[in-house]
């Protein structure tokens, strides 16, 4: 009865610890959205309603349905190959294939625009080598919504491999030699036991790689593709219409959700849950030369249209032209740039523990409620967030600064804005989406009879 007792005493002060810290980093999301009830409806809202709101959603829809799409296939079909079957360059694609992510979107943008364009070298060389001149003959625009499609799919596609994998290594093994021993074959394998038992993680990289889409402004700002981003960035800071903007915003956070709500609905009560106690690792398939190399090519492709054909323009560009910036002051923005994602990165994986697993041991839906509202800052453009952190920052650094003033005679200065603790917190809540996503998947993995 005492252990009883204690371990409900434990999940009530987790629960409640959990609770609070959800509040505090949903804090800036809820404070933005906070202005679609201030005002009332703004005379922006309605232009925007009767001139662009249509072409906002009918490309939005297109990026998330093409997005999302991309991604899933890609992500699944690389991760699938590198841990089932054996083909030359495996073990270098295994963790090459992360590499895209380190790619901004908005900057393989730039390049494949200056790549691509007329004056560029592929259409430059197709003009000298067949004597074509312009008119003579059609390509590719990339700057279209297609193009914007394109540059998200190939640089996001790893949050699904990732998790993906992960799952495939830790639960299909056992379950694979069983489906085998029932019948089924390699196909048959894949779609009725992998597929299934990684659905939570193909999701939970899709709908993050969805809310990285949702958010992007460069991208699609310099392809000319209007979407809700750009319309929330054209409401506030051009329009200076902060309800108006809000009230984008909370459209496109309500996309998201009824999109994570319907794959819920479809999951129904389904679980997939490891009930071994070891987890066995499967058995990977030597393919024979012609297979493993179109396992390899099929491989390479990604990897050389989301990081190495673009890094290369890049490092050719920065060689060609030289960078001013590069010397001291780029080693000062790169330690910084590293301070500040590991501080960032350790913070949100202790939280996302924490909070994910609250929610799983609480009896309240009140945590996974919570949780759910953190994750949606992930598809709010970063300069929202920044604005949601610091108007209540700012309020309560001027407090903090009078009180200070008011005990000792000194002025302290600006105590949270004025370091990196507003920065980190900012990332926090547009972050801790990925970091909460990935460990919740983890744990999905786990039977709950081990809590």
């Amino acid at each position: 009865m005492g252990g009883q007792g204690a371990a409900r005493l434990e999940w009530s002060t987790l629960t409640l610890s959990a609770v609070l810290i959800a509040t505090l980093i949903a804090a800036p999301v809820l404070s933005v959205f906070s202005n679609v009830f201030i005002g009332g409806t703004s005379d922006t809202w309605g232009h925007l309603a009767d001139t662009v709101l249509g072409e906002f959603v009918v490309n939005t829809v297109i990026l998330c349905v093409g997005v999302g799409l991309g991604v899933a296939s890609i992500g699944v079909t690389t991760a699938w190959l590198t841990t089932m079957l054996d083909f030359p360059g495996r073990r270098f694609f295994e963790w090459a294939l992360v590499l895209p992510l380190a790619m901004p979107a908005y900057v393989m943008a730039y390049v494949y625009t200056d790549f691509l364009q007329f004056v560029g070298p592929v259409q430059s060389f197709l003009r000298e080598t067949f004597g074509w001149r312009r008119g003579d003959y059609w390509f590719p625009d990339v700057r279209t919504v297609g193009g914007a499609v394109a540059m998200f799919m190939f640089v996001l596609y790893p949050y699904v491999y990732m998790i993906a994998r992960a799952a495939f290594l830790e639960r299909a093994g056992g379950m694979l030699e069983a489906g085998r021993s029932l019948g089924l074959g390699p196909w048959g394998s894949f779609f009725r036991v992998s597929l299934p038992l990684a659905r939570p993680a193909v999701v939970a990289g899709t709908a993050l790689a969805l809310m990285e889409t949702l958010a992007d402004f460069g991208t699609v700002s310099y392809f000319g593709v209007q979407t809700f981003t750009t319309g929330i960035y054209r409401a506030w800071f051009s329009l200076g219409d902060r309800i108006a903007a809000a009230q984008l915003s909370a459209a496109l956070l309500a996309f998201v959700i009824l999109v994570l709500t319907l794959e819920r609905i479809s999951r129904g009560r389904a679980r997939f849950n490891n009930t071994s106690r070891q987890s066995k690792l499967p058995v990977r398939h030597r393919l024979a030369l012609l297979p493993g190399l179109l396992a390899a090519f099929a491989c390479f492709m990604p990897l050389l249209l989301g990081f190495l054909l673009p890094a290369g323009l890049l490092l050719q560009m920065a060689f060609a032209e030289g960078d001013a910036q590069f010397g001291p002051r780029f080693v000062q923005l790169a330690r910084n740039s590293f301070v500040l994602a590991s501080v960032t990165a350790v913070i949100a994986v202790l939280l996302a523990v924490l909070l994910a697993y609250a929610a799983r041991l609480a009896r309240s839906r009140l945590p996974q409620a919570l949780n759910r509202v953190v994750g949606m800052g992930y598809a709010v453009p970063g300069s929202v967030i920044a604005v949601g952190v610091l108007i209540p920052l700012t309020r309560l650094d001027n407090w903090l600064a009078q009180v200070w003033t008011a005990v000792s005679g000194s002025n302290p200065g600006l105590i949270l804005t004025g370091g990196i603790a507003a920065l980190v917190y900012a990332y926090l809540a547009r972050f801790l989406a990925v970091a909460l996503q990935t460990v919740d998947s983890s744990l999905g993995k786990i039977t709950p009879s081990m809590d």
